[in-house]
């Protein structure tokens, strides 16, 4: 399995709280996020890893290329305006087989994800979208499904009796990155714009629940995410 991290962010909301560390460094329980989820990937058989951050992020650079001694690396250093082009900057690197990708600041339990990787190696959809139905985010993306869990829209606003959020980790064929192409070339730059799309033109996405899911997004989110990931 090939995985990609989108680590491109500024980390903005985080420096105005007081945080001092760029986003991907930020701590978890003594780990940064970004070398947390390159344990976890090489963990469940990481063919790859490949990371994309900004050129102002000299420090997470240095640790990538510690790192880099130990885990097959793939480091992209590119200023994207959003994470679909941060994704589209990684795209060369996915397109020899199945993959995951997530976002730098994604916290998860590694037993919960080793289960959804599994699913996702035995599935014959075109993509398995983590989803939540823990709500603690600003601007949650909802996903409406079938009952037996395919996906049928990804919504800005809730819709009748909707059940799950985006948990913002993506399994997907390779099929996905001509799809993303699109996108790019129709100017949009959303990663839920991208999703939306990949239902429009028919992908079979089937939705992979979470029991819980949480960004970190503000310094309060890293308590939560320390309490979360120490409770498991």
């Amino acid at each position: 399995m090939d995985y990609a991290i989108i680590a491109a962010g500024e980390g903005s909301r985080l420096a105005q709280e007081g945080i001092g560390y760029p986003k991907p460094l930020v701590p978890l329980n003594g780990v940064p996020l970004i070398e947390r989820l390159i344990r976890i990937f090489a963990r469940h058989n990481a063919r790859s890893i490949s990371i994309i951050i900004n050129s102002r992020q000299s420090e997470t650079r240095r640790l990538l290329t510690a790192l880099a001694a130990q885990f097959p690396l793939n480091i992209v250093v590119k200023d994207t305006p959003s994470s679909m082009h941060s994704m589209h900057a990684l795209a060369p690197y996915l397109r020899r087989g199945r993959f995951c990708l997530t976002t730098v600041d994604t916290i998860f339990g590694e037993e919960q994800f080793g289960a959804y990787i599994e699913a996702f190696e035995n599935s014959t959809s075109d993509g398995l979208m983590a989803v939540t139905d823990f709500i603690d985010d600003e601007k949650p993306l909802y996903v409406s499904t079938t009952p037996d869990l395919r996906i049928t829209g990804f919504h800005d606003t809730p819709p009748k009796e909707i059940q799950y959020i985006s948990g913002g980790i993506y399994a997907l064929s390779p099929a996905s990155l001509d799809t993303l192409e699109k996108c790019i070339a129709a100017g949009e730059a959303r990663m839920r714009n991208f999703q939306r799309r990949l239902v429009a033109e028919g992908h079979k996405l089937d939705a992979y629940p979470f029991g819980k899911i949480i960004d970190i997004d503000h310094a309060e989110d890293i308590k939560k995410a320390e309490e979360f990931i120490g409770s498991l």
